[in-house]
């Protein structure tokens, strides 16, 4: 397939035409029409087919390489790589949002268990510290690519949560069908650099850029009934909002 049978520009319009190339890529990258694996090709030929200039191409191509779209492999070229996955910042789970976006969820639980609460998990479910929480640690894939580390703390008692159960639906889902509705939530979007031990889960190399999200979620209540701490890859993962003037 030709890319430039797919994607154009409006030489009329003052947006630049490099930044209208990237986002007819863009667009066309994230919808499958150019899919994960394919090769630009060469800018030369690219902007003769184009008909724009090879600075235009190139700097279209740095901005998409930016955005985790594109990656130049010496030898190879060009290569679109698998499109992110964008969350918008809603009161949902990541197992929904995925259904939800059309990417198959998968989930490794790699330990559900007990343990006495730390000062932090403590403090933030508003119980006495050491007293014992459900601690429950998954590795979260879209399309069979791991994209998440997941760390949530439970009261004990909350739900009937199994390692089976978090392998076909999402926890918010598991809470509900126990009763227990989350209605507000506090969340914090960071960045830190990986572990080796995240960094193997995730396929990146130790030290890469994650993305951090701590959510404090509250039932009708107002109890506080989950406190989540989760890594995801900055290459395969962003989040979303919308702003709107006052």
């Amino acid at each position: 397939m030709s890319v430039a049978s797919v994607v154009s520009v409006d030489r009329t319009s003052p947006v630049p035409l490099y930044f209208q190339l990237a986002q007819s890529l863009q667009s066309n990258i994230e919808d499958g029409t150019i899919p994960a694996g394919s090769l630009l090709g060469n800018e030369i030929r690219l902007a003769d087919e184009l008909g724009v200039s090879r600075p235009t191409i190139r700097r279209a191509i740095e901005y998409l390489v930016t955005q985790g779209l594109l990656v130049r492999r010496r030898g190879v070229g060009t290569q679109v790589v698998r499109a992110q996955v964008r969350r918008p910042l809603e009161l949902t789970s990541l197992y929904e949002d995925l259904n939800a976006a059309g990417q198959t969820p998968q989930t490794h639980v790699i330990s559900l268990e007990e343990v006495p609460a730390s000062t932090e998990v403590a403090n933030a479910l508003r119980i006495d510290e050491g007293a014992p929480v459900v601690e429950l640690h998954r590795l979260r894939y879209a399309e069979s690519e791991p994209i998440a580390i997941m760390t949530n703390h439970l009261p004990v008692g909350l739900a009937d949560i199994t390692e089976e159960s978090l392998a076909t639906s999402g926890l918010y889902e598991q809470l509900r069908a126990s009763g227990v509705h989350i209605h507000l939530a506090e969340q914090t979007i960071g960045a830190r650099n990986a572990t080796a031990e995240e960094a193997r889960h995730l396929n990146e190399k130790r030290g890469t850029a994650l993305l951090t999200m701590t959510r404090l979620a509250f039932d009708l209540t107002g109890r506080p009934v989950e406190f989540g701490q989760h890594v995801y890859r900055a290459t395969r993962y962003a989040f979303s909002l919308s702003l709107v003037e006052n």
